[in-house]
């Protein structure tokens, strides 16, 4: 080959596959970083079909649950991917990825079917669906495993990109969620039964069914389609660890040094805060939507499904432009002004002016107030007329002004955009920092911090909001963004790709 038919190769873009040994290895490697994309879609829309309809489902099949034990289902989710995603890591390091992905995946299928029968047990049904979201979760961990393969797969000049196309399939995944939830609530909450599997078909055990059927979709792509790749930061193939052990492959030049641990620890903590707004966030939606608007369950169910999609579709644009506006300024500038964002969101949340919600049983008339709070308290979830507006028992309904309509939407798109950003910016930073190291168990640790994020959000979340408000619910997170926008100033100049802390590349 001559030195210009060299040069010119070299100056070939990446998307091209000019850094491949041959065209077949560029498109087994693209196709199999696509099984990951869809991989990620099918987990998204696994949690997300059935989020706006946990709490009335809640309240339907067991009248004891109260607002505060919502926190513990929708944390139950994380908790299980908390604990799974360093395992399944940890797995994926030493051992072909589809072992981890197809059992995690079977867990979810498993767990998704059990959620459809938590009608059946006569009693303690709240602490079934705990379980079964939590063996949801547990599934879900395989997000580190797919996060590691794309990093592993993709060279420092298309991970960006690689990243937030996987992120724009989440998001896609957030959208399909909560419009296919918002659709198949015309089944209404009756629906019909299969006697013969004891099934109650309706609009809260349809999602989880439907989950449960692109899980073994998604386990037949794994198993045809998927195949093992890893590259270093240039784009040249390299042994994958998971048929050999590290001290017998032979490591490129490229992979010697030290991972900068500080910025690895830093990472984790900024994207922690992340997901803890957003799993708050996630979570008071539909209550807080249903004490300040007055919404009945189907309506919230409705309506932040809808909303949730939108920004979804919202999330997919950000992403689009994410690709673009990094590659001029880089990723640590758009991570700042996503911060930014977040917190004018929910600053625009604080409830302001001198209107009020309207009070649930405020029109229900008896010569014993206390005596008619606890017989309606008894019969709403299952009653014929569904009593709506802010709960008595909450003391602040009485004092604190309403959150309008327009705040609540301008909100939801101001924390869409900036959770965007920051989302495909914390990870694909880390992914950089980690550089061509085995990254398996560092993808697991920063998932599990997500999913700790999201199992202490919504119990943070329940608690403060059932006892105080929404006045201090986002106050508090506002003084967190805060926080992490101190702490992502003060370690900016250590969080830089591997290969560029090394003075192999320039930044």
């Amino acid at each position: 080959m001559s030195l210009l038919e060299s040069e010119s190769e070299e100056n070939t873009p990446l998307l091209k596959g000019d850094v491949d040994s041959d065209d077949d290895a560029y498109k087994n490697r693209w196709r199999s970083i696509r099984v990951m994309y869809f991989t990620m879609f099918l987990s998204s829309v696994g949690f997300t079909i059935v989020i706006t309809s946990i709490w009335p489902f809640l309240q339907r099949i067991d009248a004891t649950a109260d607002g505060s034990f919502l926190g513990w289902v929708v944390a139950a989710y994380s908790l299980g991917q908390m604990v799974a995603s360093p395992l399944f890591g940890l797995w994926s390091n030493h051992r072909p990825r589809r072992e981890p992905l197809v059992c995690s995946i079977l867990i979810n299928v498993s767990a998704n079917i059990y959620y459809t029968y938590l009608y059946l047990p006569s009693s303690e049904n709240k602490y079934h669906m705990l379980m079964a979201r939590t063996f949801v979760g547990f599934g879900a961990g395989n997000v580190a495993v797919v996060r590691a393969y794309v990093a592993g797969a993709t060279s420092l000049k298309e991970r960006t990109s690689a990243m937030a196309n996987m992120s724009a399939c989440q998001a896609l995944g957030f959208i399909l969620g909560p419009a296919l939830q918002a659709a198949l609530s015309v089944i209404g909450e009756t629906g019909w039964s299969v006697d013969l599997i004891r099934l109650e078909f309706n609009m809260y055990t349809a999602p989880a069914l439907l989950a449960a059927c692109f899980g073994i979709i998604n386990i037949l792509l794994v198993i045809l389609v998927l195949r093992e790749h890893r590259v270093d930061d240039h784009g040249r193939q390299i042994r994958s660890i998971n048929y050999v052990s590290e001290e017998r492959m032979t490591v490129p030049l490229d992979v010697e040094g030290d991972i900068d641990q500080i910025a690895v620890v830093t990472s984790n903590i900024l994207f922690f805060i992340i997901l803890f707004i957003f799993a708050v966030f996630e979570t008071i939606s539909t209550p807080l939507s249903m004490d300040m608007f007055a919404w009945t369950r189907r309506q919230a169910v409705l309506y932040n499904g809808i909303i949730l999609a939108c920004i979804g579709f919202e999330s997919i644009l950000v992403f689009l432009a994410v690709k673009v506006i990094s590659q001029r300024v880089g990723d640590r500038p758009v991570l700042l002004g996503g911060l930014a964002i977040i917190f004018c969101g929910f600053f625009i949340l604080l409830p302001w002016g001198n209107q009020y919600p309207k009070i649930q049983w405020a029109d229900v008339h008896n010569s014993s107030r206390t005596q008619q709070v606890i017989d309606t308290a008894a019969l709403a979830p299952n009653a014929t007329v569904e009593y709506t507006g802010c709960p008595a028992e909450q003391s602040w309904c009485l004092y604190t002004p309403a959150i309008h309509l327009a705040q609540y939407i301008i909100s939801n798109f101001l924390i869409g955009v900036g959770f965007s950003a920051c989302n495909v910016m914390s990870y694909t930073l880390y992914s950089k920092i980690l550089g061509p190291k085995p990254q398996g168990v560092y993808m697991g640790w920063l998932t599990a911090s997500g999913s700790g994020a999201r199992t202490l959000g919504p119990v943070f979340v329940s608690q403060v909001y059932t006892l105080l408000g929404p006045r201090w619910a986002f106050s508090l997170i506002c003084g967190i963004v805060l926080s992490a926008t101190l702490l992502l100033a003060g370690m900016y100049k250590r969080l830089i790709a591997f290969s560029v802390r090394h003075g192999r590349l320039l930044e």
